[in-house]
C-alpha cells in the first residue's frame, strides 16, 4: 500500500490559498470550479471568478485615468514604501494612478495633503484624495458612493472601503 504525503511546503501554503478565497469571498466574488462551468455549457478557458463594480463617473479625464488605475490594483499587496506595479503603500498607490494620469506626485501622504485644492467632505468628486490622521499618515482616493480605494496596512490588500470606515479623517484635496 502507498500511502501519500503532503510535502512541508504545499502545507505551507494552505493557510495563504485559505485567506486568498476567504478575502475573495468577503469581497463577493463567487468561486466557480471549471469542472461545473464546463459542465453548465461555460467554456473551460472562461475564467473562474469575476468581479463586477459599478462604473465610476469621475468629472474629467485625469480623475477618471486615475480613479481607473487604482482600481485596477485591488487585490494587490500593501507593501511599505511600495509604489507599484505590484505591491503599494497608500501613497505609492496615489501616486501610481495619478502618474497614469499624467500627474507627478510624491510618494508621502503628508506631501500630497499639501497639493491641488481643499475640498469640503460633502463636495468630494471622484479622483479626490482623502487624507487621515494628524499629522497625515494616511491617503486614499475618492470614488463616489461613500467609498475610498486605498492600501489599507501591512498584511492587507489594496481595496475598497468606506470612507466612514476609517477613523481619523482630515481633510480632502482635488488634484484635477
Amino acid at each position: 500500500m502507498t500511502t501519500m504525503r503532503t510535502s512541508p511546503a504545499r502545507r505551507s501554503t494552505r493557510p495563504a490559498r485559505r485567506a486568498a478565497i476567504t478575502l475573495l469571498a468577503s469581497a463577493g466574488v463567487v468561486l466557480t470550479p471549471l469542472t461545473a462551468q464546463a459542465a453548465a455549457g461555460a467554456p473551460a478557458a472562461a475564467p473562474a471568478a469575476t468581479v463586477q463594480a459599478a462604473p465610476v463617473a469621475a468629472p474629467n479625464h485625469a480623475a477618471q485615468v486615475a480613479v481607473d488605475t487604482a482600481l485596477a490594483q485591488q487585490g494587490k499587496a500593501y507593501v511599505w514604501a511600495g509604489a507599484g506595479p505590484n505591491v503599494y503603500d497608500c501613497s505609492g498607490l496615489t501616486q501610481f494612478a495619478f502618474r497614469a494620469a499624467g500627474i507627478d506626485l510624491p510618494h508621502s501622504s503628508r506631501m500630497q495633503s499639501t497639493m491641488g485644492t481643499p475640498v469640503a467632505r460633502a463636495d468630494l468628486q471622484p479622483g479626490d484624495l482623502i487624507f487621515f490622521y494628524s499629522p497625515v499618515g494616511h491617503v486614499g482616493m475618492y470614488i463616489g458612493n461613500g467609498l475610498m480605494v486605498h492600501a489599507p496596512t501591512s498584511g492587507d490588500v489594496v481595496r475598497t472601503t468606506s470612507v466612514d470606515a476609517m477613523w481619523g479623517y482630515t481633510t480632502a484635496r482635488r488634484l484635477v
